[in-house]
């Protein structure tokens, strides 16, 4: 299978953000773009195959949420996770972004705190100033290019939020949270009775060596977590737009059911379905290569900072497709690094101050493309600056 995620596929002309929006985003339309976090990569052919049968049903009404489906995320997650959940457990969302912003008009009121850890995912900063909330930041403390959770601070934002926004894997540091770094955000939670959305959408996505923990299965007292999970990032299906939140508490199940109803936000689409359920039944293999060779490009990515352009730092990946390049030795403000790597370099990644003011000089590249595309992005950039 790794030799299909060696093949060029054209995106060109087929509506997609990454390619057919450079223009609008990049100011030009010939920059390699690898920045918005979706894959290169065909989806795993089970998926595909899944999607022809259901479009060869000519009608594509209202649908429900089937059996199956729920059974396929149970099954994953027991196989994957070891968690065992139960059904009732189970909201299926509309995408995790909206369920960010329905979490906080489901458990907090108008001018109350929401606690975030930037630099962080972007709608994370949205989904409290566009509900009217108070933003509260509780920064990555960044150390010997490690990113940490700065416990002590959090603590002191605990006391006056409400709920906290938890990026688990974290994007865009690559960080995959150990046991006693969740177990220490339990504590403060349970004593502060603060809720957290832990947004696990990349929980599939680690690195050899890391272990990934969902929150819930770290405790008995699951009363004040949600959990975000999808196979829109593992299996490279987000514009099909479907997500489950994970929510033993009945009481908190009901609270954001309610905000989804106010909204009439359905996301029973026939076709997200069929691929939802696809993915986690038989997309397994493929994902256990995906694995492999994108671990083997952020090994490259790596030897050739080191080799060939040390003033670029990769910040060590435990998870995730998408790199924290620390670009700070480079010597240039934000608009002066988009301007080369756009302009210049003729590549697109995403500037770190879209995630807050904590990553300044950083960028965001996706490496989930053909890894001779990836290494094309950084001989650009050495190119530019050490023409031959």
């Amino acid at each position: 299978m790794s030799i299909g995620f060696d093949h060029d596929i054209s995106r060109d002309g087929t509506h997609s953000v990454k390619y057919d929006a450079r223009q609008d985003i990049f100011g030009k339309a010939d920059v390699i773009p690898a920045w918005v976090a979706d894959m290169d990569f065909a989806a795993p052919p089970a998926v595909t195959q899944a999607l022809i049968e259901r479009a060869n049903h000519p009608i594509y009404g209202y649908t429900i949420y089937p059996d199956c489906l729920y059974e396929s995320i149970i099954d994953w997650l027991k196989r994957r996770h070891h968690w065992e959940i139960q059904r009732d457990w189970i909201v299926m969302c509309p995408g995790v972004v909206p369920s960010l912003n329905a979490a906080a008009m489901a458990f907090t009121q108008p001018s109350e705190s929401i606690i975030i850890q930037p630099p962080v995912y972007f709608p994370f900063f949205s989904a409290a100033t566009q509900t009217g909330r108070k933003l509260v930041e509780n920064p990555l403390h960044y150390l010997d290019s490690k990113y940490t959770i700065d416990f002590d601070h959090l603590e002191q934002c605990a006391k006056a939020a409400h709920l906290l926004l938890l990026c688990s894997p974290h994007n865009p540091v690559g960080r995959v949270w150990n046991k006693q770094e969740l177990e220490r955000l339990l504590q403060i939670s349970e004593q502060y009775d603060l809720m957290i959305f832990s947004d696990e959408i990349h929980a599939d996505l680690i690195y050899p060596g890391n272990q990934h923990h969902s929150l819930a299965t770290l405790t008995d007292n699951t009363a004040n977590i949600l959990t975000a999970i999808t196979p829109s990032k593992t299996f490279n299906i987000p514009g099909l737009n479907l997500s489950t939140l994970i929510i033993p508490n009945p009481e908190a199940r009901k609270k954001i059911s309610k905000v989804f109803d106010a909204m009439h936000i359905s996301a029973s689409n026939p076709f997200s379905i069929a691929a939802f359920e696809a993915s986690y039944r038989e997309g397994e293999p493929w994902l256990d290569n995906l694995l492999v060779y994108l671990s083997d490009t952020r090994d490259c990515v790596q030897a050739y900072l080191t080799e060939h352009l040390p003033q670029i730092k990769l910040t060590p990946s435990e998870g995730t497709y998408l790199l924290w390049l620390d670009c700070r030795g480079l010597n240039m403000n934000d608009a002066e690094l988009k301007r080369f790597l756009v302009h210049e370099a003729g590549v697109g990644l995403s500037p770190g101050t879209l995630f807050g003011k904590e990553g300044s000089g950083f960028m965001r590249l996706n490496i989930g493309a053909p890894r001779h595309t990836i290494m094309t992005v950084l001989e650009n950039i050495r190119r530019v600056l050490k023409p031959e």
